[in-house]
């Protein structure tokens, strides 16, 4: 890894401007696609490289090596990426719990300064860091950029939300006395990150437990091990002490109950599915021998989302808006549709405009623009994604499943099913890729419950044209992230700060003002002025 260098003039925390997201890359410019394609070109010339790890600022080679493969072609190795050992976990987590004391006592603003140079580099790096994500899990140009546009808006984000959460709140108005409410770091943060959103969820969950003062042990996954690479590189240009980010990419099965378990673990920030999730949960709740504090887990989970279609909605408006929530990024996001809930009276209509629609999703490698969807995460995935279209074409009625590559890779169609009711596995069952069930209701009300009909509760959406569909919706969907009138996915950065409940996670919403005081804990300090 290069040694880092000075950003130049000292960052200005006292005069920062207010909060604004990144803007999104527009792609109809041919200057943003020239510079995208030579990105994708300047990516492609450092394939092959050795990654290692990264721990107390130093480069950590192992022997065993795991490739990082294009998923549009898996005989195309990225490059080997070195994975840890129990020994080398150990040693992060040393390294973490080493620099925590002084890092607890770095000041908050001096903190956020960290992040707010990660966030120029980020910026500057931009393009080459969505290249990176086209070739290692098959993101579009403009999923991949949204991506880096929402790990620049964390860095941006939780920087600012640093500074105004040091300032210690004065409580009560007593005479002769002085309480104050602060906040503290609670030690050493495991950071678990997915796939799926390889660096802007990283960097999110990363930088909210550095920013609070809390040093970090990071676990890519290990199907986007060289896109977790790239926040170790940032942190080292950005000057951040050693030990305070170390980078530790494991075989799961090897290291990643010792992670959780390991008594030096105070903090636990999870993305991922149900079933990892609530492993972690479980064992997070035992203490260990030597523990000292009790673990606290931060876990945004699943999701099985809904969107109902009313008579009044204009199809013109849901059916695109519809597509995207349910396919875009090959329908891999925790956000994702994969129900939509029309009545009765408007199925038919409504199915034959969707599979029209939908016809005009074409399935390629994502590094050509052409192409909507791509190839899924991974040969598993594949299987699976199969398997649940299989299973739903017999539950239900199979209205569409489209033509995919021939050749290597992850290939697997989109598909719709009708005939669907809240009985059905794909009704129930989080799939993680582009598989939807339409679902014909009687009326609003069978409508509404089958939206609240699994045990999930992270995003939903209506389109509606009716204020009193709209109202109750408002009332009573019960998702962390409801949409009126729009996509289901696509969250921005304090616009609108995502986590879902239920079975979908703790609560906690990435991106907003509640989220940093999850990483630590709560002081009240009373003094007698009398």
């Amino acid at each position: 890894m290069n040694s880092s260098k000075p950003l130049g003039a000292r960052i200005d925390t006292e005069n920062l401007p207010p909060f604004a997201n990144h803007p999104l890359a527009d792609f109809s410019r041919h200057d943003q696609r020239d510079a995208f394609t030579a990105a994708l070109v300047q990516v492609r010339s450092r394939l092959g490289a050795l990654y290692p790890l990264f721990i107390n600022g130093q480069e950590i080679r192992t022997n065993d090596l795991l490739p990082s493969v294009n998923p549009a072609k898996p005989s195309e190795q990225l490059g080997q990426v070195c994975q840890a050992g129990v020994a080398q976990l150990n040693r992060a987590i040393g390294a973490a719990r080493a620099a925590f004391p002084s890092w607890r006592d770095t000041a908050p603003r001096e903190r956020a300064a960290y992040l707010l140079k990660a966030a120029a580099i980020t910026r500057r790096r931009a393009f080459e860091l969505a290249a990176w994500q086209v070739l290692e899990i098959g993101k579009q140009w403009d999923q991949a950029q949204a991506d880096v546009a929402e790990a620049i808006d964390f860095l941006e984000y939780y920087s600012r939300e640093m500074i105004r959460l040091a300032v210690p709140r004065r409580l009560g108005h007593a005479a002769g006395e002085l309480n104050l409410y602060l906040y503290e770091p609670r030690g050493v943060a495991a950071v678990i990150a997915p796939w799926n959103f390889p660096l802007a969820i990283s960097m999110g969950m990363a930088s909210a437990a550095m920013v609070t003062g809390n040093p970090v042990v990071f676990k890519p996954s290990s199907l986007t091990p060289i896109v977790g690479h790239h926040l170790a590189e940032i942190f080292a240009e950005a000057d951040l002490p050693a030990g305070v980010f170390n980078y530790v990419p494991a075989r799961g099965s090897i290291v990643g109950d010792s992670l959780v378990d390991h008594p030096d673990i105070s903090l636990i920030a999870f993305t991922g599915s149900l079933e990892t999730g609530l492993r972690i949960i479980e064992r997070a709740a035992r203490v260990q021998p030597g523990q000292k504090a009790i673990k606290r887990v931060i876990a945004e989970m699943g999701g099985k989302n809904a969107i109902i279609i009313d008579e009044s909605a204009d199809l013109d408006l849901a059916i695109p808006h519809l597509l995207s929530s349910a396919f875009a990024f090959q329908g891999q996001k925790c956000s994702a549709c994969s129900r939509v809930i029309v009545p009765d009276a408007l199925y038919e209509r409504f199915t034959e405009r969707l599979v029209e629609a939908a016809r005009k999703w074409k399935i390629g490698p994502a590094e050509d623009p052409g192409f909507p969807m791509g190839a899924v995460c991974d040969a598993t995935a594949q299987r699976r994604i199969r398997e649940y279209a299989r299973i739903s074409s017999q539950e239900g009625r199979l209205l569409y499943s489209s033509p995919v590559p021939t050749g290597e890779g992850y290939w697997v169609p989109l598909t719709i099913i009708g005939n669907i009711t809240p009985v059905h596995r794909i009704a129930q069952e989080e799939i993680f890729g582009p598989l939807l069930a339409v679902m014909a209701a009687r009326d609003f009300d069978q409508a509404m419950q089958w939206a609240n009909s699994t045990r999930f509760a992270l995003t939903g959406g209506i389109f509606s044209r009716n204020p009193e569909h709209l109202e109750r919706a408002r009332r009573e969907f019960r998702v962390g992230n409801l949409y009126l009138n729009r996509k289901i996915t696509g969250a921005f950065v304090e616009r609108q700060p995502f986590g879902g409940s239920g079975m979908s996670g703790l609560g906690g919403k990435a991106g907003g003002p509640d989220y940093l005081p999850h990483f630590m804990d709560p002081r009240v300090i009373t003094e007698n002025t009398a």
